[in-house]
């Protein structure tokens, strides 16, 4: 991942999930504590049409929903997440 500048001056890099969905990890403009954005740029909505859920729609976010898809995390909680996704970089399991 390539890290650039954005419009604002802070870093960012992008990246795409296994789903395909864009994403993003960016350094937070908070004044009050060092902190990063990490998540899914846009999210998508996803209607069920039934219990079962045998049919769905996919579309893009109505501008009068809002959903949190981006994790706002300081450095203690990255640092908390570190071991945990290093375990799993190296043998596939969380623990």
């Amino acid at each position: 991942m390539n890290l650039e500048k954005n419009q604002r001056g802070f870093e960012s890099g992008k990246f795409t999930d296994l789903y395909g969905e864009k994403c993003s990890v960016q350094k937070s403009s908070l004044a009050t504590d060092d902190a990063i954005w990490i998540g899914i740029d846009k999210p998508k909505l996803t209607v069920f049409e039934n219990e079962q859920m045998g049919k769905y729609l996919v579309t893009e976010m109505p501008k009068n929903f809002s959903v949190s898809s981006r994790m706002h995390l300081n450095r203690e909680q990255v640092a908390e997440l570190l071991p945990i996704l290093q375990k799993f970089v190296e043998t596939g399991k969380l623990s």
